[in-house]
């Protein structure tokens, strides 16, 4: 049986009553304020999920108080549900859809932030990121031979493309892809919307410009990193725009894809790119990316997949703000109530547990299979993650 049957949600709900922060939950701690990232898999039609999975997931997300989610579909009823049953304190705003052309065969997707008002306001802002025209130009210039050394043996490319157009709807295989050596513009347009963070009176609010970005998964390691370096480069550039942004400090959330399955080797690789940055900053802002660093009560990285095997999701900062943390505030993290601090829900354990599997370790492929078919789909195949900072 794939999905969770109601007395195994019975048992869930139990457990997770019982202590909601064993498995990674914030605490609502008075005085702080918790951002937070969740790629929940295809969240369109409410039919696609049982009663019992909205409500949890709209437990889980009500723990946080301005939650960038991704995987939002065109169709908003589910993301409306969600919304709806999290109660009056929530606020969203959502992106068109994007990653494909309307009308045309794909799947789009929204980028969505939903918000706890009494805590986070809205600002003005609220735009896609995107490489304009002459951004573009300058690359097929500049790389015009690299460009048409991939586009001109094309045949076999449109020939698959054809017979992937001609097949019915409904049950085509997947799209072919054409690799091309540079980043020309983005899978999904990440979505970019301001944000002001009150805290105490008399004190000045923290303000955030939130970037929801859903970045390229695709069969290369070069693809991928292509989407994170031109998210990067954009977002370091714009950091460096101090006149023009009245919103000064970006925390980017989202499912990254970022190559991270290799903690030992990658970890370094991602850091040193990330020195690079602070180094181009030159003392003007900071970028910390908390996930990469082993949390100080952990020894080995957060896994924000499913199948903890990965650390595909990501909250980073870039901030001019003094008080936001950086990557010399990692070694501390959770040393104060009130943050800052950063963690991950681990649903999958709590499931485990309440639904009495053994150790995934202890698993073999045909339980291993059984136990995640239940809620790879039906709930996420990503878990959520969260940083906490102190109000100010």
């Amino acid at each position: 049986m794939p999905d969770l049957t109601a007395a195994e949600w019975e048992k869930i709900d139990a457990l997770f009553a019982a202590d909601p922060y064993q498995y990674g939950l914030p605490k609502r701690i008075y005085g702080s304020v918790v951002l937070a990232s969740f790629n929940i898999r295809k969240l369109g039609k409410v039919s696609t999920r049982s009663a019992n999975t909205w409500e949890f997931l709209a437990q889980v997300c009500s723990y946080f108080d301005l939650l960038a989610i991704q995987e939002t579909m065109a169709d908003l009823e589910g993301f409306h549900k969600l919304y709806s049953l999290m109660g009056s304190d929530f606020e969203a705003v959502v992106s068109d859809t994007t990653g494909v052309f309307p009308g045309e065969s794909g799947v789009g997707e929204r980028m969505a932030f939903i918000y706890n008002k009494n805590l986070v306001k809205r600002g003005y802002m609220a735009s896609d990121i995107s490489y304009d025209r002459s951004k573009l130009l300058d690359t097929l210039i500049e790389h015009r031979q690299e460009i048409a050394a991939v586009l001109e043996p094309q045949a076999e490319y449109l020939a698959a493309l054809k017979a992937w157009e001609s097949n019915p709807q409904g049950k085509k295989p997947k799209r072919p892809t054409l690799r091309l050596p540079v980043f020309l513009t983005f899978i999904r347009q990440p979505f970019c919307v301001s944000f002001k963070i009150v805290g105490h009176p008399n004190t000045r609010p923290y303000y955030l410009s939130a970037v929801n970005a859903h970045l390229l998964f695709g069969d290369s390691i070069d693809d991928r990193r292509q989407e994170f370096d031109a998210l990067m480069a954009w977002l370091i550039a714009r950091m460096k725009e101090e006149d023009s942004n009245y919103f000064p400090n970006f925390v980017l959330l989202g499912d990254l894809n970022l190559d991270f399955d290799n903690p030992l080797s990658d970890r370094d690789r991602i850091e040193q790119q990330i020195k690079t940055f602070n180094q181009d900053m030159a003392g003007k802002a900071q970028v910390n990316f908390p996930f990469l660093d082993p949390h100080p009560r952990q020894e080995q990285p957060f896994r924000t997949n499913a199948r903890l095997s990965e650390t595909f999701d990501q909250i980073g900062f870039f901030s001019v703000d003094d008080r936001l943390p950086t990557s010399q505030d990692n070694a501390t993290m959770g040393s104060q109530p009130h943050g800052p601090d950063y963690g991950v829900f681990n649903f999958v354990e709590l499931f485990r547990d309440a639904l009495e599997f053994p150790p995934i370790a202890d698993m073999n492929a045909a339980t291993k299979k059984d136990f995640f078919r239940k809620f790879e789909y039906e709930v996420s195949d990503h878990l959520p993650l969260w940083v906490r900072l102190p109000l100010p």
